[in-house]
């Protein structure tokens, strides 16, 4: 699967919902980044569960969605065969991701959409820049995009004196506070909603006091709508941008993305190669997935498609790579392309849940971001592959059948040969692999530690050297009797039936 030489030449929106419980505690926030040093997503992780209320709201929040998500799930007989539709669509879109493009591109063209290619981050930032700089344009208005969040695209604009403005309220909540997004489709879904009152009494100057969700969307609303009328130029992404037509398609229930397209005169959509599928038709299918799969809802409010610029009006679209055809050569991991950006994983994730996604350090959190993010820095994210339990929930909500588990499994093969994690770590898990190895061993094992977690008091248990206890969790207490010595008393339960 070699990109042509057009790929060559180039050399994920919904209203946030605010928690409403209040606390007083800090919101915590996210993991330290410096430079190109690994991400410490564990020490991270445990300032966020140290502020219970934020954790308990982000858990049950999430669970929610994920519950909802269920509920559409069973309300369509046809599910199973939507998700296998999808991920085949996905794979031959992959599998022929060149031609598609050069499809895209002159069917974009033949619109009057003005295309460009951008091989990375840097050149999809400057692409913008000359754009704006052409036109003369100093503010834009944005609607939510996680491919420009990948980009830096905000601070690279501000080092050049161009005034961006998120549209999305979620993503607006994380611009003023000078965060990124910690979930990429609810931004905001870590605070509660006298953080975002905090929030808004610093930057727009609301009553600090009045945490009232409808005050406080209003109040953004009225500081943000003049910004909106007044801006030079509208930026959106793409959920979807179609071969045959050349169109993008970008769903939200704000209606943010139309007013980022429509009212300024200039138009920029930035596209990830890997959001290519080939036909209109095919829309219904992930249309149908999307938004039941994110929040839990047959639709987005709005689904709007973008194909031609308005009479007077410029369009472009901005192509990008930035390191995704690299991963389509990845044998084990180029099925994460496939991903629509939909969240399910983050939702259902206990890691993810119990968290927070800004203490991955990374535009892509959860499971889906521990095998996304390794393929944009594999030093600096080598500790995500163990941020998960390996349970495989994520990849049996994955509309387009990721598996999402095994990827996991193989980055952390990947940094183990590479010798990534710590000396201490490997030594443990050589341990591990030898006394599993030998069953005796194990049993004898196991009933030792059995012996010692019923006597021994959780102060004692609760040490450094005991990698389950943390100050967020304490160490279980054992049962009465294992597995084996049940199944060797009962005769596998027969005993106990009889």
């Amino acid at each position: 699967m070699i990109l042509n030489h057009r790929l060559q030449h180039a050399e994920a929106n919904s209203p946030e919902a605010v928690p409403t419980h209040t606390t007083d505690e800090p919101q915590p926030r996210g993991a330290k980044v410096h430079g190109d040093h690994p991400i410490d997503h564990n020490e991270a992780a445990q300032r966020f569960i140290a502020a219970p209320h934020h954790e308990s709201t982000h858990d049950e929040r999430l669970w929610d969605l994920r519950g909802k998500r269920d509920g559409q799930m069973h309300g369509i007989p046809e599910w199973e065969e939507l998700r296998e539709h999808a991920s085949r669509i996905k794979e031959h879109t992959l599998a022929n991701l060149g031609d598609y493009l050069e499809q895209f591109e002159h069917a974009a063209r033949g619109n009057g959409v003005h295309v460009h290619w951008a091989k990375d981050a840097d050149e999809h930032n400057r692409i913008v820049h000359s754009i704006m700089s052409d036109h003369g344009a100093k503010s834009l208005i944005k609607s939510k995009s996680m491919l420009t969040e990948e980009c830096g695209f905000r601070d690279y604009m501000a080092g050049v004196g161009i005034d961006i403005v998120e549209t999305d309220l979620g993503e607006r909540i994380q611009q003023l506070d000078d965060e990124p997004p910690s979930h990429i489709v609810v931004p905001a879904t870590h605070k509660l909603r006298t953080d975002v009152a905090a929030v808004f009494a610093k930057t727009l100057g609301t009553d600090p006091d009045n945490s009232d969700v409808h005050y406080l969307a209003e109040q953004q609303r009225e500081k943000t709508r003049p910004l909106i009328l007044q801006a030079d130029a509208g930026m959106t992404g793409a959920n979807y941008a179609v071969a045959e037509n050349g169109a993008v398609v970008v769903c939200t229930n704000e209606g943010n993305a139309d007013l980022s397209a429509n009212v300024p005169p200039l138009h920029i959509a930035s596209i990830g190669i890997e959001k290519l599928i080939p036909r209109v038709a095919d829309l219904g299918v992930f249309i149908r997935l999307l938004s039941r799969s994110a929040l839990g809802s047959p639709i987005t409010q709005y689904t709007s498609h973008f194909r031609a610029p308005r009479p007077g009006t410029e369009m472009h679209f901005v192509i990008v790579d930035n390191g995704r055809s690299e991963r389509l050569g990845e044998q084990e991991f180029w099925t994460s392309l496939k991903c629509i950006r939909c969240s399910a994983c983050m939702n259902t994730c206990p890691v993810f849940r119990r968290s927070g996604g800004l203490s991955y350090g990374a535009t892509y959190a959860g499971p889906i971001g521990l095998i996304l993010d390794p393929t944009i820095n594999r030093r600096k994210y080598s500790a995500l592959p163990y941020a998960s339990t390996l349970n495989a929930s994520c990849t049996n909500v994955c509309p387009v059948k990721i598996n999402i588990h095994e990827q996991i499994l193989g980055w952390r093969k990947v940094m183990a040969a590479q010798k990534q994690p710590k000396l201490v770590e490997r030594i443990g898990m050589k341990a591990a692999g030898e006394l599993l190895s030998h069953p005796k061993a194990y049993r004898a094992a196991v009933a030792n530690v059995d012996r010692a977690l019923r006597v021994l008091p959780q102060f004692a248990v609760n040490i450094p050297l005991n990698p389950w206890a943390t100050p967020g969790r304490d160490t279980p207490t054992a049962p009465r009797e294992t597995f084996h010595e049940w199944y060797q008393r009962t005769d596998g339960g027969r005993s106990e039936e009889s």
